[in-house]
C-alpha cells in the first residue's frame, strides 16, 4: 500500500512538471498566448507588423497569425505594451511672470497608450518625448502672465497646457488625460526672503494699527462716558436745591411740622458731632450755682 502511494506521488509530480514544460513549449512555438487586462501584444516579423492582440484572454495564435505564429517568437519580435493609465509629475518648470518674477510651475498629468503600433514604431522614447512636450508647453503657454493670474487661475492654466500638448502626443500613440498645475512657487531665494520680510512688516503694521484703533476706541468710549456722567452729576447738583426747596416749602406750610423737623435735624447734628452735652433741669437754670457748675463742667 505504501509503495502504491509513493508511485502515485511520483507520477503526480512528473505530470505537474511535465505539464508546465509542455505549456512552456506550446507558448514558445506560438500555439497560444495569454493577454492580460489593459495589455496589447504586438507581433513583428522581419520588420513587418503581422498582427496585434488587445483583447484579454487566451488566444490561439495560428488562427490569428497563420503559420507565422510558429516561428515569430524565434525570428521576429513580440512586444507587450502596457495600456494602463499612468501618471507623472513634471517639477518646477521655469517661467517668468509679466512683472519679471522668476516662477516655478509643477504640472501633474495622466497618459495612456492609445495606439500600440505607433507607440512602438514612431518614437523611440514616447514617454520622455511626452514629458518634454509637457514641459515645453508649460513654459511656452504660461510665460509672461500676470503674477496674480499664475497664483489664482490654475484651472485655466491646466486647460491651456493640455490644449498645447494633446495634438502632438497623439502622433506617438500616447493620449494625454487630465492635466493639473499642481504647484506655483517663486524660484529666487532672495525674492522669497524679501516677500517674507514685507509680509512680516505688513503684519506688524496691521497689528499696530489694530491696537492703536482699539486704544482710540476705548479712550473715546471712556471720555464719552465721563462727559455724560459729568453732565448728569451737574444736572443733579443743579436740581437738588430746587427739590430741597420745594420740600421745605411744603413742610413749612404747617409751622408746627416745620418746627419739629428743624428740631429733629438739629438734634441729629448734635448727636453726630463730638461735642459734650450737659442736660440741666429747667427749674435750676436761673440758679447762679448751677450756672457756675455748668460753666466748670464745660471748661473741663
Amino acid at each position: 500500500m505504501a509503495e502504491f502511494f509513493q508511485v502515485g506521488f511520483v507520477i503526480f509530480l512528473f505530470c505537474l512538471f511535465f505539464s508546465d514544460i509542455c505549456l512552456a513549449l506550446l507558448r514558445a512555438f506560438g500555439v497560444y498566448v495569454i493577454v492580460q487586462e489593459r495589455q496589447c501584444v504586438v507581433y513583428q516579423l522581419f520588420g513587418n507588423l503581422i498582427g496585434e492582440i488587445n483583447e484579454p484572454g487566451l488566444h490561439f495564435l495560428p488562427g490569428i497569425l497563420g503559420v507565422s505564429a510558429f516561428w515569430v517568437n524565434f525570428l521576429g519580435k513580440v512586444d507587450r505594451v502596457d495600456m494602463r493609465l499612468d501618471q507623472e509629475y513634471v517639477r518646477s518648470q521655469a517661467v517668468n511672470s509679466e512683472e519679471g518674477a522668476p516662477m516655478g510651475i509643477g504640472v501633474w498629468y495622466e497618459m495612456y497608450v492609445s495606439n500600440p503600433v505607433d507607440f512602438l514604431i514612431k518614437n523611440n522614447d514616447p514617454a520622455g518625448s511626452l514629458r518634454a512636450n509637457v514641459a515645453n508647453a508649460t513654459v511656452r503657454s504660461l510665460s509672461n502672465q500676470k503674477l496674480a493670474n499664475m497664483l489664482e487661475n490654475r484651472h485655466q492654466m491646466s486647460r491651456t497646457v493640455r490644449a498645447e500638448v494633446s495634438p502632438q502626443s497623439h502622433e506617438w500613440g500616447y493620449r494625454l488625460g487630465s492635466v493639473y498645475v499642481r504647484k506655483v512657487h517663486l524660484r529666487d531665494a532672495g525674492m522669497i526672503r524679501q516677500i517674507e520680510e514685507k509680509v512680516v512688516n505688513r503684519l506688524r503694521q496691521v497689528t499696530g494699527t489694530i491696537r492703536q484703533d482699539g486704544a482710540n476706541q476705548v479712550s473715546l468710549i471712556t471720555s464719552t462716558a465721563e462727559r455724560q456722567a459729568a453732565i448728569e452729576f451737574a444736572r443733579a447738583a443743579a436740581v437738588r436745591p430746587e427739590i430741597v426747596g420745594l420740600a421745605l416749602q411744603t413742610i413749612n406750610a404747617d409751622p408746627e411740622i416745620g418746627k419739629v423737623l428743624f428740631q429733629i435735624l438739629e438734634t441729629q447734628q448734635l448727636l453726630a458731632s463730638d461735642a459734650n452735652i450737659t442736660l440741666i433741669d429747667q427749674g435750676l437754670r436761673k440758679d447762679v450755682l448751677s450756672q457756675q457748675l455748668v460753666a466748670g463742667t464745660l471748661l473741663k
